[in-house]
């Protein structure tokens, strides 16, 4: 027996997304680990989106600035993105619907093209930052001139095409084996750093003194603003769907409990790296005095004389290479899920990877060719700002979905877990609002 929500949308559920993926792989009837291990994945595939090159500056710059005063506001950041995701995981399994297609069907279609558009821009945005932060890593690496390395992330849609023709699984495990590369890389980094513990604990704890300080809160807002992805929240509602968990009302109970834990855990360990990444630049640079880094390409220069170890720079710069590419695992599978679930429209994989690859490879070509290439800077704060204006358009609408009984039915948010979403929507429109005003200004 299935268990079927309120059916109050506007157009009944039609074609879902990734039909290829859905119900692809096995839950087992018994075993806690068994179950978790099967449904872990989906998560780690989110939380690359949250150690992608968009998330190095604003932590480089925080560390380097302020020490370990921002800490607290990394962890904070991390604990309003597994709220967020969660509600990812509860419209999907409820519901049967990703977040584009719940979209489509709740929405007249003016509104569902304007939504598609948003989430594109929001798409291209975050893969304008996978194209330079690899291409930075390409040039620390192996000298390769920055616009040449832009030129070669084109190459990476063949890499996803390849892994895609070997099952949804083994996208998940290549994804998870990147994720620990880089998780000792830098664990490798804070042993060199040798960072001074009762300051990084009381970094921990929110401190006055960031409102207070107009370039702290700048950093601050910073670091929020650029946490939660918006296509993270459409890709997540369509990867829990590959799980085939039975659709009774006790199945989906579960799946929605195991998926939860899987998300939180990845996002524990990106929430990890990006405190270390913030350590590591508090006791590297800002003990040194070194307190103006921001620049990743500055970062790499600095870190081996400071440290004494000319390994830190090559394990800092295969960090970032593991996350650039990582994240470009993810955004094939982003842009899929959008043009599929606004649209109902579906292309060839290699298509629409190209498409979005060459829309955020020329912007970077172009602006590299004419400003030269201490523009990666601000190109990636430029991106990370497109970011932040598109996730409005993708978080109210989950919120509003996962809090409506009508179309959840039993599994619609309790008032408690509406209300603290909403806050922490509100708050995150407020400070991304904040951090538009503060770079025009």
């Amino acid at each position: 027996m299935t268990d079927r929500t309120v059916e109050s949308w506007r157009r009944p559920g039609g074609a879902a997304s990734l039909t290829d993926l859905q119900r692809s792989v096995a839950v087992p009837a018994h075993g806690f680990v068994r179950k978790l291990l099967a449904f872990g994945g989906p998560g780690y595939l989110i939380s690359v989106g949250y150690m992608d090159p968009g998330n190095w500056a604003t932590d480089l710059g925080g560390g380097s600035a302020y020490g370990y005063t921002l800490l607290s506001v990394v962890v904070l950041s991390s604990l309003m993105a597994m709220l967020l995701q969660a509600l990812s995981v509860r419209l999907g399994i409820a519901t049967g619907r990703d977040l584009a297609r719940a979209c489509r069907d709740a929405y007249p279609r003016p509104a569902v093209v304007a939504l598609w558009l948003f989430a594109e821009i929001g798409i291209v945005a975050c893969d304008l930052a996978e194209v330079l932060g690899t291409a930075i890593a390409l040039e620390l690496l192996f000298g390769l001139p920055l616009l040449w390395g832009v030129l070669l992330t084109a190459l990476d849609t063949l890499i996803v095409l390849a892994l895609q023709r070997f099952g949804f699984r083994l996208l998940e495990a290549v994804v998870m084996g990147l994720i620990l590369l880089i998780v000792f890389c830098f664990a490798f980094e804070l042993i060199l750093a040798k960072p001074e513990l009762p300051a990084l604990a009381a970094g921990l704890v929110p401190q006055i003194a960031i409102f207070r300080d107009a370039g702290a809160l700048f950093i601050a807002v910073g670091i929020i603003g650029a946490t939660v992805m918006p296509h993270n929240l459409y890709l997540h509602s369509a990867l829990v769907q590959t799980r085939r968990f039975n659709l009774d009302r006790a199945g989906k109970a579960e799946a929605i409990r195991f998926s939860t834990l899987d998300s939180c855990i990845a996002l524990t360990l990106a929430l990890l790296v990006n405190a270390a990444i913030l350590v590591v630049a508090a006791a590297t640079f800002h003990r040194s005095g070194h307190v103006e880094v921001a620049e990743i390409q500055d970062a790499y220069q600095l870190i081996a004389p400071l440290l004494g170890a000319p390994l830190a720079a090559i394990v800092f710069a295969l960090a970032l290479l593991f996350s650039g590419q990582n994240s470009t695992l993810t955004g094939t599978l982003a842009g899929q899920i959008v043009m599929e679930g606004f649209l109902d429209m579906r292309l060839a994989p290699w298509l629409r990877r190209l498409m979005t690859r060459l829309l955020a490879i020329v912007p970077a070509a172009v602006v590299i060719a004419i400003a030269g290439e201490t523009a990666t800077g601000r190109l990636l704060i430029a991106s990370q700002v497109v970011l932040s204006m598109q996730l409005p358009f993708a978080m109210v609408p989950l919120v509003l979905f996962t809090g409506d009984r009508r179309k959840m039915g039993a599994f619609a948010s309790p008032a408690w877990l509406k209300g603290l979403a909403w806050l922490v929507a509100g708050a995150i429109i407020v400070l991304n609002a904040k951090l538009l005003t503060d770079l025009i200004s």
